[in-house]
């Protein structure tokens, strides 16, 4: 018992000079193989956000066209930076080959020759609205193609023109 109790003694002694001895050392020089940290910037405008999107290129992402995707991901980045949906105004303005993803479901099947398919962008076209987003379509566009403001889904805006529209919000 005396041996353990001197035994664990001189292991705090020791434990302790080696304490004193480290704050002594000189510090290590960094890594030079270490990444450098960098501050990452946020947004600096908080208030008043405009954004427009011109969606002309029929591409899909995720299920879904590619323009609506990522005016998903911006609302998700602001977001995440603090900044709530009524400080941001966005548009978005669809033409050329992208006019029947705005397409109610008899019309969209219609136009893709299958009584059976569905159009993926209801669900999308729904959030966006919900979060303020005015979804524009060119009327220009939807009479070359032989629709009408009826075959669109709710809360679809139709404009003049595409180009004209673009311009007015820039």
């Amino acid at each position: 018992m005396r041996r353990l109790f001197i035994l664990s003694g001189l292991l705090f002694l020791l434990s302790a000079g080696t304490r004193g001895l480290a704050a002594s050392l000189p510090l290590a020089e960094p890594d030079p193989f270490a990444l450098a940290q960098t501050s990452i910037l946020t947004v600096t405008q908080k208030k008043n956000i405009r954004v427009v999107y011109d969606i002309k290129d029929d591409v899909w992402d995720a299920g879904i066209g590619k323009g609506l995707y990522y005016v998903r991901g911006l609302l998700a980045a602001y977001k995440s930076q603090g900044i709530p949906a009524k400080d941001i105004k966005i548009s978005v303005v669809l033409h050329g080959p992208t006019v029947y993803w705005l397409l109610k479901e008899a019309p969209y099947r219609q136009f893709k020759h299958d009584e059976f398919d569905f159009n993926p962008h209801d669900q999308i076209l729904h959030e966006l609205r919900s979060h303020g987003v005015s979804v524009e379509v060119c009327n220009l566009t939807l009479r070359g193609k032989g629709w009408s403001s009826d075959d669109l889904m709710p809360g679809v805006k139709v404009v003049h023109d595409a180009y004209t529209r673009l311009i007015d919000l820039q």
